[in-house]
């Protein structure tokens, strides 16, 4: 895999190299690139909420009585 190296911050040199990269892989490259970032996600929702399947609890409201 290619690094991209600039003396300065350049934006569309970013967003064309990445998307030469892109285009260089194969279909299944993207779509396994895809599964294992989401895959990845699922694992640090799951590590910050302590749950298995990276789902929060829904927010509860609770009314109080007027003083």
């Amino acid at each position: 895999m290619a690094i991209l190296k600039l003396d300065k911050h350049d934006e569309d040199k970013e967003i064309e190299f990445e998307l030469d990269y892109l285009a260089s892989l194969t279909t299944s490259q993207r779509f396994e690139m895809m599964f294992t970032k989401t895959r990845e996600m699922l694992r640090l929702l799951s590590s910050a909420t302590g749950k298995k399947d990276g789902r929060r609890t829904t927010t509860e409201i609770i009314k109080r009585k007027p003083r």
